[in-house]
């Protein structure tokens, strides 16, 4: 089932459904600690699951003799993998995501048909960040340097046009087989930290719908008010399709540093002196599960037909939050 399909039948439902993000292993881990993540959730009705996809790393090793060798690695590949695993062990709609970062259009094509080829009818398509280490994104050269290529990339496909129109004898192909994904994108209402202001930013989103997009997910936010502000610019600037807000239960002390650093993303100051006040990291995690409920709980009174959580793999925490307001 499509996401656009599941937000639908939630609105029509006056129902507001959840979902939630995880990370794929890591190389060498297997799929116990995914399933177990999802195994605290399923049992509460997720709507779907998304799954992140990371860009490669670049590692060096010394040589025997002394020089260093280059070596470009995935420390959390198998995005395809472990989503085609989780939609066929529980049955709920997975969402894997797509990136610009490290790949060619043709990398991209290829990912795609395995997709498609396994039954997937949504993806979540994103520029990615810079690579660890730099200070920018520096595009692939045959890749697409901002997300509306990407979307457009895919949307192009849902259409039956691929990248290589010809085969092997130079013969135009006539493609008959169109894809069928339902497109996701990503906003940002507190503005993408390389957006010179809101103004751009949600231009920069427009483009991103225009090119195809048929949803939108949030970037985490800790403010409801940042929020829904962020949905009415967004109406305002003519884009009507849904808008599923992030959400995320802090944690740890440490996220008051990590997550701003990280995501870009401001704490309002009464998250910032409830958990300055815990003696513990168990304090600070029913601080977090209190102030996500009241989010929630916010956001569902606004009518939101479908909210995101992001889980770094820990989902315990999202679990009390559903229980509480769902």
């Amino acid at each position: 089932m499509k996401v656009s399909e599941i937000i639908r039948a939630a609105e029509v439902q006056n129902k507001t459904r959840f979902t939630f993000e995880l990370l794929p292993p890591l190389k060498g881990e297997g799929t116990a600690q995914v399933f177990s993540a999802i195994d605290t959730l399923a049992p509460l009705d997720p709507a779907y699951i998304n799954v992140t996809f990371h860009r490669e790393d670049t590692l060096y090793t010394e040589r025997p003799d002394g020089l260093l060798e280059r070596h470009t690695v995935r420390h959390r590949p198998g995005t395809v993998g472990i989503s085609a695993a989780i939609a066929r062990r529980y049955g709920i709609e997975t969402v894997p995501h797509i990136i610009c970062g490290g790949l060619s259009r043709y990398d991209i094509e290829d990912a795609l048909i395995d997709m498609d080829l396994l039954g997937m009818h949504n993806v979540l398509a994103l520029r990615g960040d810079a690579r660890r280490g730099e200070s920018r994104f520096d595009p692939h050269p045959q890749g697409h340097a901002h997300a509306d290529g990407l979307v457009a990339q895919i949307a192009d496909m849902n259409r039956g046009r691929f990248i290589d129109g010809r085969n092997a004898d130079g013969e135009l192909n006539e493609f008959q087989h169109k894809t069928g994904f339902c497109i996701g994108v990503a906003g940002y209402p507190e503005k993408h930290s390389e957006s010179p202001n809101p103004e751009s930013d949600i231009e920069a989103l427009r483009r991103k719908v225009e090119a195809g997009a048929d949803y939108i997910v949030t970037q985490m936010s800790f403010d409801n008010a940042r929020i829904l502000d962020f949905i009415s610019r967004a109406r305002e600037a003519g884009i009507t399709v849904p808008i599923v807000p992030g959400i995320k239960p802090i944690a740890t002390r440490s996220h008051l540093t990590v997550l701003p650093q990280t995501f870009r993303v401001d704490l309002p100051p009464e998250l910032v002196k409830e958990v300055e006040r815990c003696p513990d990291n168990a304090a600070v995690r029913r601080v977090g599960i209190e102030w996500a409920s009241m989010q929630a709980a916010g956001l569902r009174k606004a009518g939101l037909p479908v909210i995101h959580f992001y889980s770094m793999g820990r989902t315990d925490n999202i679990a009390a939050v559903v229980k509480k307001v769902f």
